[in-house]
């Protein structure tokens, strides 16, 4: 029989990668609170259309990369591919669209069915923010702001550049919208397949290719400028306006896009050359479309989203571990006694490690092992003493210390 592997695409987080994505996840969440962001956990499933009608079918989501089956009841269920869509329709269903402005923080795995490369994963985990009423660019600074801030307490942001642009309202990107797809039709015969597929359904995307042959023709497409209205303008100026005022510096990315009909105004990434080609960690935008589209009243959105394995390959090393507390009992009539210590101490705060068997040579070698700070070792002596028996594994010292006392002494190896 062949041995059971992960399904590709997968990882087990072992305690040591796991505690550095909790810290991740931590520290966003903390971070985010202090900005006024709720936490807010919807399911890991949700009915198809959540994701199918604002994603678009013909996207390459929805069409190649979402998890999608028939439950038992034979509804159409799927997996989330990113948490946008569950957040606005747990706002809808749970009638929460008068109490704006709304501002929501998550953490948790996502699914796609795309090729695993560095730091992507299949099933993989994202944090990540909305903020639901506001229609004033104040709205976006403090979202681009939450996200530096977080980057920064990970100690990523200096690794980052933070890119900028605009996509103008409704008005402004129908425009140049339709300037896209006059220049780009006159180049079709050139273009990639996937962005003369882009050009029926989505003609801004076209400009994300990274294709070298397609990149070419780009260089000669409109300018976005040249077709913002002055309501855009100003509000593009508000944002850059509030992020210099942050000191946040950004550079202006006339290409930065979101191919999606609800994306208007700021879109914005951050960017590391850290990680090879797939650079983004994370970014965001206005969706203000979005909740009309999803069967809501028309309220505007903005929000970002960032991986937290590709976060946690950025952050530095995080602090070791608590080095655990080692209780040793010596012959059996220790055994009852040593277990009731441990459970003392840890209900106390400490973190203890108590072997489940094994001499006292044994015992010790597993201390060593788990690399605990000290040993307490209690045997018939220290028991008719009503002590325990204190050694520094460190620095090899002992001492007998009165159980009375033995926290008191213990919280000097901390």
């Amino acid at each position: 029989m062949a041995q059971l592997q992960a399904v590709r695409g997968t990882q087990d987080l072992l305690p040591a990668e796991a505690r550095r994505l909790r810290i991740v996840a931590e520290t966003a969440r903390l971070i985010a609170a202090r900005y006024g962001f709720g936490e807010i956990i919807t399911p890991i499933f949700e009915f198809t259309e959540v994701f199918s009608r604002p994603i678009g079918e013909a996207t390459d989501i929805v069409a190649k990369e979402m998890y999608t089956f028939r439950d038992r009841g034979d509804e159409e269920i799927t997996l989330r591919p990113e948490g946008t869509a569950g957040v606005v329709r747990a706002v809808i269903s749970n009638g929460l669209t008068q109490s704006t402005p709304l501002k929501f923080f998550y953490a948790g795995p996502m699914f796609r069915y795309e090729r695993p490369q560095k730091g992507r994963y299949r099933q993989f985990h994202q944090i990540g923010v909305e903020l639901i009423g506001p229609s004033q660019p104040q709205a976006d600074i403090e979202t681009i702001a939450l996200g530096a801030e977080i980057l920064a307490a990970l100690g990523v942001l200096d690794a980052c550049e933070i890119q900028l642009n605009t996509l103008g309202d409704t008005a402004s990107r129908q425009a140049y919208r339709g300037a896209l797809v006059e220049y780009f039709s006159a180049h079709c015969e050139a273009l990639s397949e996937d962005s003369r597929d882009r050009l029926a359904r989505n003609p801004l995307r076209i400009l994300d290719s990274k294709d070298e042959g397609d990149r070419v023709i780009i260089a000669g497409a409109p300018a976005f400028d040249d077709y913002l209205n002055d309501a855009s303008r100003a509000f593009f100026d508000q944002v850059r306006r509030g992020l210099d005022a942050l000191g946040l510096g950004y550079v202006r990315k006339p290409h930065l896009v979101r191919g999606l009909d609800y994306y208007c105004h700021t879109a914005f990434e951050f960017v590391t050359t850290h990680l090879g080609a797939q650079g983004t960690v994370l970014g965001g935008g206005r969706y203000d479309g979005l909740m009309a589209l999803m069967g809501g009243p028309d309220l505007p959105g903005i929000g970002w989203a960032a991986g937290i394995e590709r976060l946690a390959m950025l952050s530095a090393e995080p602090p070791a571990e608590i080095r655990p507390i080692a209780v040793i009992p010596v012959g059996e009539a220790a055994e009852l006694p040593a277990l009731k210590l441990t459970q003392d101490l840890r209900r106390a705060g400490f973190t203890v490690d108590l072997g489940y068997g094994g001499n006292t040579g044994k015992r010790m070698k597993r201390a060593n092992k788990i690399e605990a700070r000290v040993a307490l070792i209690l045997g018939e002596d220290e028991l008719r003493r009503g002590a325990v028996t204190l050694r520094d594994l460190d620095g090899g010292q002992q001492q007998e210390v009165p159980l009375g006392e033995i926290q008191q002494r213990l919280a000097l190896f901390r």
